[in-house]
């Protein structure tokens, strides 16, 4: 008789795991310095940063009064990636409490992964310098599948990777997209108050939130 499948726990990965922002922030800021464009304001970006680079630099540019083509936005785009990549953990840091309950699962053995609309590549590089990619079993970045957040298929295809069962899974997130995607595979999501949402997370109504990580691991043993 085989036994049940370990219980697995997803996380998404900027303003969730890591605040990121100062290093996405200051590639922007680099762009639009190199176009002697005002810096962009730091607490709107934030509250970008889950859409994506290109929709911050396409902000960045219209904040600045100089709106670029799609055609410029290819290229401003191409050059965020190769500059953020080279500063990709100056400034960015794991949230309080985080690795200390990475430590407490990963002693639990409970398999763990990362589910992210950032590239996979990038992914990868932020966590081995930040030292925390050995607690990942699967790293599931926007160009790992087919789909993304909010499509289910993308927490399904983390949860696959894992080798777990929806059933016995939970998402940790900090926006509208993981919220969703979350509820949409049918599994239970608890979010982070202190990410780059666009709005209160209690807005996209989340199975539990926390404001700080020394109160997750009740809440995930509660779920699990």
């Amino acid at each position: 008789m085989s036994s049940p499948p370990k219980p697995v726990v997803l996380f998404d990965l900027d303003g969730t795991l890591v605040d990121t922002a100062p290093d996405l922030i200051a590639t922007l800021n680099h762009l639009l310095a190199a176009e002697k464009c005002p810096p962009a304001p730091e607490t709107l970006m934030r509250t970008m940063i889950s859409l994506g680079a290109r929709a911050m630099i396409t902000k960045g540019f219209e904040l600045a009064k100089q709106p670029k083509s799609d055609t410029q936005l290819d290229q401003l785009t191409k050059c965020f990636i190769a500059h953020y990549s080279d500063h990709i953990a100056v400034n960015s840091r794991p949230f309080p409490g985080v690795i200390k309950l990475l430590d407490q699962l990963s002693a639990r053995g409970t398999p763990m992964g990362i589910c992210t609309n950032k590239r996979a590549d990038l992914s990868k590089q932020l966590l081995a310098s930040l030292s925390m990619d050995h607690y990942f079993a699967a790293i599931i970045g926007v160009d790992t599948l087919a789909v993304k957040k909010p499509h289910p298929g993308h927490i399904l295809g983390t949860i696959e990777a894992l080798g777990g069962s929806s059933a016995h899974a939970i998402m940790i997130g900090d926006s509208e997209t993981d919220i969703k995607a979350a509820k949409a595979a049918n599994i239970p999501v608890i979010a982070v108050d202190f990410g780059y949402s666009l709005e209160p997370v209690a807005n996209f109504h989340p199975d539990a939130i926390v404001s700080h990580y020394r109160d997750l691991l009740p809440l995930l043993d509660s779920f699990l």
